[in-house]
């Protein structure tokens, strides 16, 4: 039994909505930063700040995994996002 069983299919829409937006973001904003820290490492020399958005990285799957499984848990109850 997963966590969002327990939620109401109002609720786990709503939550499918902010991960999406959330998710859309954050990897909007990975990317962004990965260009500028490997347009700074190529002027400048190696900057620790390619790093950043690889660390960040996981928490952005993370995302993606909860929303599969919201998306699942709805589809099981016979609705959509």
């Amino acid at each position: 039994m997963n966590q969002f069983s327990q939620m109401s299919i109002e609720k786990l829409q709503r939550q499918a909505k902010t991960i999406k937006i959330a998710t859309g973001t954050l990897a909007g904003m990975l990317l962004v930063l990965l260009v500028m820290a490997l347009f700074l490492s190529i002027k400048k020399g190696f900057s620790a700040l390619v790093i950043i958005p690889f660390a960040l990285l996981p928490i952005l799957i993370t995302n993606v995994n909860s929303l599969k499984q919201i998306k699942k848990e709805l589809e099981s109850r016979g609705e959509a996002i």
